[in-house]
């Protein structure tokens, strides 16, 4: 008998009824099974009790902000994380991304979108690669697991953070634009701010990878063209 995957479920989490209504029914005709919150609290103890493949996360909540509640939930777990925010500036889709979540959408929004959208998100999740491994200094990424190690520890990644490692470490040595890379990793190349977006996940990858005795160098910046995975993390050509 063939069993089926799984329908994907999503975690809800917006403080106006109505926009939980509506999203929640977006997500549904996509084929997820959703759960609500209306807060922080109930949002993060719901994370405890289920395993969900997707939250999607209004930033502006009462008494704890959805920012807060996305930094606690990424010290427990790498389930991506979709913000929902009112605010399009680009510093403030920064933000999210430093709280560690792998993509936005800015209100108003259209909610087939924002479904299409988290489809897209949970398949590249749930698509864990063939297998294979690849190799940079003393850094081991596994694509099947999704997961990067150094000296046998595992490195704390977000899914986008692993996107744009392994994005990278598959073109060693070449240099990569920072809109092939917001295509390559976040799937798009119309969001505002995209430069912006790709340079502070660059910097937030490189604080977790370089933190080694060996302090080496995996990625650099080539001025004015993009980011090159240096094959030899000790050359800290830039």
């Amino acid at each position: 008998m063939v069993s089926e995957t799984p329908r994907p479920k999503a975690l809800v989490v917006d403080d106006e009824r109505q926009m939980v209504d509506i999203v929640s029914f977006a997500l549904e005709t996509q084929g997820f099974d959703t759960v609500q919150a209306l807060d922080a609290e109930t949002a993060w103890q719901l994370t405890r009790q289920h395993a969900f493949d997707i939250v999607i996360l209004d930033v502006m909540l009462p008494r704890s902000s959805g920012l807060t509640l996305c930094r606690r939930i990424r010290l427990d777990s790498d389930v991506p994380i979709l913000l929902l925010t009112a605010k399009g500036e680009a510093a403030d889709r920064v933000a999210g991304l430093e709280a560690g979540a792998d993509d936005y959408v800015v209100k108003p929004f259209h909610p087939r979108e924002l479904a299409l959208r988290a489809q897209g998100i949970v398949r590249r999740y749930r698509d864990r690669g063939d297998g294979s491994r690849t190799v940079v200094g003393d850094l081991v990424i596994d694509h099947r697991s999704s997961t990067a190690t150094r000296h046998g520890q595992r490195i704390p990644l977000s899914q986008s953070e692993f996107r744009l490692l392994a994005t990278l470490a598959s073109h060693p040595d070449e240099v990569l634009g920072w809109s092939y890379l917001l295509q390559a990793v976040w799937g798009t190349d119309s969001l505002l701010g995209g430069r912006e977006m790709v340079k502070t996940a660059i910097y937030r990858l490189r604080a977790k990878l370089e933190d080694a005795p060996t302090d080496a160098s995996y990625i650099a910046t080539v001025r004015g063209r993009g980011y090159r995975m240096m094959q030899r993390p000790d050359d800290r050509r830039s």
